[in-house]
């Protein structure tokens, strides 16, 4: 039984639908939700920091606070209690990790991202997670 469900969301129709199948879960199995924002900082890795770098990720870092934020909204329309995560990293990585320490029964993830070219250029984070997942991994298509 799912007690503890993380769902990754980046903004995408993808993820919003799967943000909806993380809720209609929790609401059946009474469950905690954990919603998780990952700013892909790995495209920046090898460039120097400069204010261009940093203007660019505090856009990144702003984006990602308010699509947590709606769907904090969206959690409480319902009356489900959530969580939310800002992370940085690989994305994929990262949202592995974060389900392994938070102990999580189930990962919800839509079939794809934002645009094609994220998985030209980084590989799926979709495919990455079902592969590395530590736990039962839900893919949510659209």
């Amino acid at each position: 039984m799912f007690r503890k469900i993380l769902v990754a969301i980046d903004g995408s129709e993808p993820a919003s639908h799967a943000l909806d199948a993380a809720l209609d879960e929790a609401r059946v199995r009474n469950a905690e939700v954990h919603v998780v924002y990952v700013i892909e900082s790995g495209l920046f890795s090898s460039l120097p920091m400069d204010n261009t770098l940093e203007i660019i990720y505090s856009v990144l870092q702003k984006e990602g606070e308010e699509i947590l934020e709606s769907a904090k909204k969206k959690a409480d329309a319902k009356n489900i209690p959530l969580t939310t995560h800002l992370l940085q990293g690989h994305a994929g990585s990262r949202i592995a990790s974060l389900a392994e320490e938070l102990g999580v029964d189930l990962i919800v993830l839509g079939s794809y991202g934002k645009s094609g070219v994220d998985r030209l250029l980084l590989g799926s984070v979709t495919d990455y997670v079902v592969q590395n997942s530590p736990v039962t991994t839900l893919v949510v298509r659209s």
